[in-house]
């Protein structure tokens, strides 16, 4: 019989002990999934996410925290490619878990900064407050292990349809390259424009690859037949050449 009780304890343990890792797991939208809807208020007023920007491409950033260093070199760097964003049809939503008055401060300082020697840039996307951690949580950036709002570093890429089509996270101490974010980003509406697939270290206007066979006989029934515009390695491994305008 204490067998039986000890046994039946150390099952209740481990289940207990799954049901609260269970609910402490971090919930995120996973690709392909519609992006979390929120309305907060903003250096811009009032943002409602991603309705506002319905039919566009969107660039959520996140930030743990307002008037540190690493999070100011990036706002610091979109707004100095805020143009570059907009020519491709991306618009730009930050997030911070810190109050809107200091996103207040936070911005009119940045404005006055003079960084790598460019002349001080207005700052003309919305720097959203999520001082309750709302945002942050419903798109999975509180750590459990961490429980602290550090790992709010979290870019979401989210198309037209209000799709999320690529993630990074990255962690406090180092600052996110924009480059390629954007070149991500121009990645996907080639991918989706051409139906094509972008292969390793792709720079915008460079060759792609065609969707791939199963097989070298599939390959064959598919011939390039010798189109000067398309090319092959091997039969699993086709390009189509960067087209010139």
């Amino acid at each position: 019989m204490k067998k039986i009780i000890l046994s039946a304890s150390i099952l209740f343990f481990l289940v207990t002990q799954m049901w609260a890792q269970e609910k402490n797991r971090i919930s995120f939208p996973m690709l392909g999934e519609t992006a979390p809807s929120f309305t907060a208020e903003s250096t811009n007023g009032t943002v409602n996410f991603p309705g506002d920007y319905n039919f566009k491409w969107k660039i959520l950033f996140s930030h743990p925290a307002d008037f540190t260093p690493v999070c100011t070199s990036e706002i610091l760097e979109l707004a100095a490619s805020q143009k570059d964003f907009e020519k491709i049809g991306a618009k730009i939503v930050v997030v911070s878990v810190d109050s809107l008055e200091n996103h207040i401060q936070w911005e009119k300082s940045m404005e006055t900064i003079r960084y790598k020697d460019r002349e001080p840039v207005k700052i003309d996307f919305p720097l959203v407050s999520d001082q309750n951690l709302a945002i942050a949580k419903e798109y999975g950036m509180i750590q459990p292990a961490t429980s602290s709002t550090k790992d709010v570093r979290g870019v979401f890429i989210i198309d037209p349809k209000n799709k999320v089509r690529a993630m990074f996270f990255y962690p406090m101490n180092v600052g996110r390259n924009l480059g390629e974010i954007e070149r991500t980003l121009v990645a996907l509406q080639t991918a989706d424009k051409q139906q094509v697939l972008i292969p390793a270290n792709w720079q915008p206007g460079g060759d792609v690859l065609i969707p791939y066979v199963k097989s070298s006989e599939e390959a064959e029934k598919v011939a390039l037949k010798d189109d000067p515009d398309y090319y092959q390695l091997t039969w699993y491994m086709r390009f189509k050449k960067e087209t010139k305008k």
